[in-house]
C-alpha cells in the first residue's frame, strides 16, 4: 500500500513538472513571437485608431490685409459702390422698378396719409392709388439720370478710414457714401425729379388730390412733392447699392474684377 502511494505521488509530481515545462515553452514561444512577457503581464487597453479631425484652414486665396494700401482699399470700396449704382439704377429705371419693389416703393407722404384715409372713405380710393402710382413713375423716370450724379460723387469722395470701412458691417461703404454725399446728391438730382413729376403728370394729379381733400374736410394741407420724391428716389438707390455691397462682401462669386477679389478677399474671415 505504501509503495502504491509513493508511485502515485511520484506520478503527480512528474505530471506537474511536465506541465510546468510545457508552460515555460509556451511562454518562451509567445515572447519570441510577440514580444509579450507572460511572466510579467501588463494591463493592456484596447485602443481604437485615432480619429483625425482636419485642422481648419483659412482661405488661402485671401489676401493679407496688411499688404493692401489705403489707396487699394479705397479703390475696391469705390468699385463696389459704382457697381451697386450701375446695377441698382438699371433695375429701378424700368416700369414698376419702384412701384413693385416693396423695399423701395414710394408711399403716400406721411403727413398726407390722412388724405388717403379720407379719400377712400368718400369712395375716391382710385384717386389716392393714382397719386401713389405717379410718385413711383416719376422716380422710375428720374432715376435714369441719377447714375452720373452718383458716379461723380463716388469718384470725388475721399475715404479717410478705408481699412475700418472694409472691416465694418455689410453696408459700411454705402453708409459712408450716404453720409458724405446725401446733400450734394439732393441738390444735383432735385431738378431731374421736378421734371419727371411734370412729365408723368404727378403734379397735376396731386394738386387735384389735395384740392379735393381740402374741400371735403375744410382743412388746408400741402407738401413739397419734389423734395419728398427726390429724397425717396435717392434712398431707393442707396438701398440697392447696400444690397450689392453686402453681396460682394459675403459671396466671392460677385467679385467680378481683380480689385474686388483682392480687397474683399482680405476681409474674408474677419
Amino acid at each position: 500500500m505504501m509503495k502504491k502511494t509513493f508511485l502515485l505521488a511520484a506520478g503527480l509530481l512528474f505530471s506537474v513538472s511536465a506541465q510546468a515545462q510545457i508552460l515555460d515553452i509556451i511562454k518562451s514561444t509567445v515572447k519570441n513571437q510577440t514580444g509579450v512577457d507572460l511572466n510579467n503581464p501588463k494591463t493592456s487597453t484596447t485602443t481604437s485608431p485615432a480619429t483625425t479631425h482636419p485642422t481648419p484652414t483659412k482661405n488661402t486665396s485671401s489676401v493679407n490685409l496688411g499688404s493692401l494700401t489705403s489707396t487699394q482699399i479705397s479703390s475696391g470700396l469705390k468699385e463696389a459702390l459704382n457697381l451697386g449704382v450701375t446695377e441698382g439704377v438699371k433695375k429701378l429705371a424700368v416700369q414698376d422698378g419702384f412701384l413693385k419693389n416693396e423695399a423701395v416703393k414710394i408711399l403716400m407722404p406721411e403727413k398726407l396719409r390722412v388724405i388717403d384715409t379720407k379719400l377712400r372713405a368718400f369712395g375716391l380710393g382710385s384717386l389716392a392709388d393714382q397719386g401713389v402710382k405717379l410718385l413711383n413713375r416719376a422716380a422710375e423716370d428720374a432715376v435714369t439720370e441719377s447714375a452720373p450724379i452718383f458716379t461723380k460723387a463716388i469718384t470725388s469722395m475721399t475715404i479717410t478710414d478705408a481699412k475700418n470701412i472694409l472691416l465694418g458691417g455689410d453696408n459700411s461703404a454705402t453708409n459712408y457714401l450716404q453720409s458724405k454725399t446725401q446733400t450734394q446728391l439732393f441738390t444735383a438730382f432735385q431738378p431731374k425729379v421736378k421734371a419727371s413729376l411734370g412729365k408723368v403728370g404727378a403734379d397735376k394729379v396731386w394738386n387735384n388730390l389735395i384740392s379735393k381733400y381740402n374741400t371735403l374736410t375744410g382743412q388746408a394741407v400741402s407738401t413739397d412733392l419734389n423734395e419728398y420724391v427726390t429724397n425717396e428716389t435717392i434712398n431707393g438707390v442707396f438701398k440697392m447699392v447696400a444690397e450689392k455691397e453686402s453681396g460682394i462682401r459675403n459671396n466671392s462669386v460677385m467679385r467680378t474684377t481683380s480689385i474686388l477679389q483682392k480687397v474683399f478677399g482680405a476681409q474674408d474671415g474677419k
